[in-house]
């Protein structure tokens, strides 16, 4: 290594001033700032920051070499040394072709001095605040980026020129004030592909000097990690839970990438920062790729795809409840039975038509942009709105596509027929069957319908029907049923009022339905079709059927879990086979000491047959308490997580079921991942001044799951609006509303997930999945197709019917490859 002398003269504002001036008229250099939002102001004009410098593009060579620039405005800090050691010692270890030469100097007239700065594959900014460039120097820096080089900035780098607006877009942040007191934090690294982060821990623990943001640079920035914030006391003026600490960008033609850790001199020894810093430096000094644009709101685009009806017709949409995607690319997706809101429902039991309603199948084609109906379903659920006891959520609820579907156009439906309803019970069939696709004319054929499986149902009272559908990579078909029962006669708390029932159908216990082991609703169902239109019962489901427990004769074999209220979207990962699940929960808008916690719409990533938890559990196995058939309003004990008993007389299963999984993602009003302290039986507090948020990111009010999608990035697709690799192993969670609740993608942890372990990171996708009056307000599904673009259905404005804002959006991604160019590789970095 070579280190040049140093130099302790330090340019001030008035010397800035005078080189200014000095500088212009000289030949101009073009600007080109990439959109930062907010947190990156506008370049000067081109023709104050002159230099006639002219650098190689890239700079640097084969033989690659790193400078460490170390000048401050005020005392050296002893954090120089440190550093400069680090990146000596990063840039003379690892594989070979890995490794470079490193420099360092305080001397700023490198800046200007293009032989010698043309030789630099990156710079690395390990400088104190102030200003420690005068104008040419920064103009000389910028040529540097402009021509292809490479930046790195560490800590305190994010204080230095606090003057330059240019700066800062390279830069990303300004920090608004000094960091934190050295404290021991979790970072959580949500970015696993690129070089920096990929072999660092989910939950990275570390101490360090942490600064808060004065503008937050998420999406105007590819943040690779956040600070846990929650893990530290943080100094004035936190951001919260989306608190940026490592981040990256092309800027200005070359490549940025800069960390808030490095504060401490012990930083620079640990193994872990260091991996962190040598990932940046492969990146930023070309000897490898990564993605720095995949997470930066501009580079996606979002646009509707269908057009609102026709009057009278619902030529486009139906009322949107669920959409897959063909192998070709088409989209299929489903209207649940909502008439056109200028057309009469019918409420009137006495009539033969109450409730009736078409169940349609609309099909876009992305390579026509055409909308075809492909047919409808006679179906019940067209009750408009109004009372529980009025309205209904029955329909068409769920579609999906064989996985041979090319070649034998099978599509599954998920519905409960109009002609089977009968008034005088007030109780229907709901069935799953697959139709035959005709490729020819786009028509589905109604006559082909095979019904594999079918269920009764009740329908007197709304809600809560589920509907999902989704395969396993083992030909599994997994089908997601609802618990059709009002929580209005529990004041919002556990459905488990033994009393309301239509002629002797309880209609407000879900112990006789997600509860009972006997009973089909409430439940995530696992069968394996045939091609002969039968199914037979995969192993590893939560019962055989054939249990002798307490009798006999009181399970069923298609149940694969049990405990879930209103699972309206299901999806499994075929890589994983593990399921991701979402339902709401109750009404009650606070936690009770007496009957429970408050409702809690919830997210699960299941990885085997279990119980979930509804009605007797929710959370992280938070118990309700039970009711008697003599004086339900009387609370009596606690359930037991652990051990639950369905003593309802309306359950025909088991007494003892299987005891709860506790769940991935639950929240309430309140906010997300609700807690409490326990008392010796495990029974939270409940009160609200004890309440521990667990997860910051959410915020709940009026909520609806809506799950989403795990992406998978395929790598062999020449697809140029695929997402990137990012979000490779991502989980979509969303809400139907767009105010404050979830529309994020989490990681969760493979060591805990499944077995209740939270997300170790969350990120905001609303300006990516615009919210907002001209956005997708209400998220109703969402799922990729086989170009990796994304397809998002809005509900539209209105319950039970459509409207001129129900639609079905696509979002792709337009930021291109990762960077550098192949063909600008220094030298190809080892695997």
């Amino acid at each position: 290594m070579q280190r040049a002398p140093r130099q302790r003269s330090r340019s001030r504002r008035s010397a800035r001033a005078r080189a200014l001036a000095a500088t212009v008229g000289v030949g101009a250099l073009a600007v080109s700032l990439l959109s930062g939002g907010n947190s990156v102001a506008a370049a000067p004009p081109p023709e104050s920051r002159g230099t006639t410098l002219s650098l190689p593009s890239p700079p640097g060579g084969k033989n690659v070499k790193v400078l460490v620039f170390h000048s401050s405005a005020t005392a050296e800090s002893p954090l120089v040394n440190a550093g400069i050691q680090a990146v000596e010692t990063i840039g003379l270890t690892g594989p070979t072709a890995g490794r470079f030469a490193t420099e360092a100097t305080d001397d700023a007239s490198v800046f200007t001095n293009a032989t010698r700065l043309g030789k630099y594959n990156a710079v690395v900014f390990l400088t104190g605040g102030g200003d420690v460039l005068d104008p040419a120097q920064e103009a000389g820096l910028e040529a540097y980026m402009e021509a292809g080089g490479g930046f790195l900035g560490v800590h305190d780098a994010a204080r230095t020129e606090p003057y330059s607006d240019w700066f800062t877009g390279l830069i990303g942040a300004r920090p608004t004030g000094a960091p934190s007191s050295a404290q021991r934090a979790v970072v959580e690294v949500g970015d696993r592909q690129h070089p920096a982060t990929k072999s660092l821990p989910l939950e990275w623990k570390r101490p360090d000097k942490w600064f808060n943001w004065a503008v937050n640079p998420s999406g105007s920035v590819h943040t690779v990690a956040r600070l846990k914030e929650s893990s530290i006391t943080p100094a004035a003026k936190p951001n919260g839970w989306d608190h940026p600490v490592s981040w990256c960008r092309d800027y200005d033609g070359g490549r940025s990438f800069y960390t808030g850790m490095g504060g401490t001199v012990d930083s620079f020894s640990e193994t872990d920062f260091r991996d962190h810093l040598r990932g940046a430096l492969a990146w930023t000094n070309r000897t490898s790729r990564a993605d720095c644009k995949a997470t930066i709101d501009a580079n996606y685009a979002a646009e509707r795809v269908t057009q609102p009806n026709q009057p009278g017709q619902n030529d486009q949409i139906g009322e949107p409840h669920g959409l897959v995607t063909a192998p070709d690319g088409k989209v299929f997706y489903i209207g649940r039975g909502g008439a056109d809101s200028s057309k009469p429902v019918v409420t009137d039991w006495n009539d033969p038509d109450i409730g009736k309603g078409n169940g349609e199948i609309h099909v876009y084609d992305p390579a026509t942009k055409k909308v075809t109906l492909a047919g409808a379903l006679t179906v019940f659920g067209n009750k408009g709105g109004g009372d529980e006891l009025i309205k209904n959520e029955e329909g068409l609820l769920g579609i999906e596509l064989d996985p041979a579907f090319t070649t034998n156009g099978w599509v599954y439906l998920h519905y409960t027929p109009h002609s089977q309803i009968n008034r005088e019970t007030r109780t229907a069939d709901r069935r799953v069957s697959r139709f035959t696709y005709d490729f020819a004319t786009g028509k589905l054929k109604l006559a082909s319908e095979k019904v594999l499986l079918k269920w009764p149902v009740q329908i007197h009272s709304c809600c809560h029907s589920g509907g999902g559908l989704a395969w396993d990579s083992q030909g599994n078909l997994y089908i997601a049923t609802g618990d059709n029962n009002s929580s209005r006669f529990s004041d919002g708390y556990s459905g488990n009022n033994p009393q309301p029932n239509y002629k002797g159908v309880s209609f407000a216990d879900a112990r006789r339905t997600s509860g009972n082991t006997n009973n089909l609703n409430g439940k995530i169902l696992r069968i394996k079709p045939q091609k002969n239109g039968t199914y037979t019962i995969p192993e590893g489901n939560l019962f055989t059927g054939d249990e002798m427990d307490e009798g006999g004769g009181k399970t069923r074999g298609e149940i694969y879990v049990m405990g879930v209220r209103n699972p309206s979207r299901i999806f499994v990962d075929r890589k994983t086979d593990v399921l991701y699940a979402g339902w709401v929960g109750p009404d009650a808008g606070s936690p009770s000491t007496t009957w429970g916690p408050a409702k809690y719409d919830t997210f699960a990533a299941i990885t085997k047959a279990g119980n979930h938890g509804w009605p007797f559990c929710m959370g992280n196995n938070q118990p309700y308490r039970d009711r008697g058939p003599a004086d339900p309003s009387k609370p009596l004990g606690w359930y037991d997580c652990k051990a639950p008993k369905n003593e309802s007389p309306n359950n025909d299963g088991l007494v003892n079921v299987p005891p709860v999984t506790p769940n991935t993602i639950w929240y309430s009003p309140q906010g997300g991942g609700p807690d409490f302290p326990r008392d010796a039986n495990g029974v939270p507090s409940y009160k609200l001044e004890e309440q521990k948020l667990l997860m910051p990111w959410l915020k709940g009010g009026a909520q609806a799951t809506m799950t989403g999608p795990v992406y998978r990035h395929d790598a062999t697709s020449t697809s140029n609006v695929k997402w990137p690799a990012y979000w490779d192993g991502k989980w979509f969670v969303g809400d139907f509303y767009d105010g404050d609740q979830p529309r994020h993608a989490v990681l969760t942890d493979p060591k805990t997930v499944g077995k209740g372990g939270i997300p170790v990171h969350a990120e905001s996708l609303k300006k990516i999945v615009p919210v907002g009056a001209n956005g997708i307000r209400n998220l109703m599904d969402w799922k990729f197709a086989p170009d990796g673009s994304l397809y998002v259905l809005d509900y539209g404005r209105g319950f039970f019917t459509s409207d001129a804002r129900s639609a079905l959006w696509r979002i792709t991604y337009k930021g291109g490859e990762p960077t550098p160019s192949a063909d600008q590789l220094a030298r190809k970095a080892a695997r």
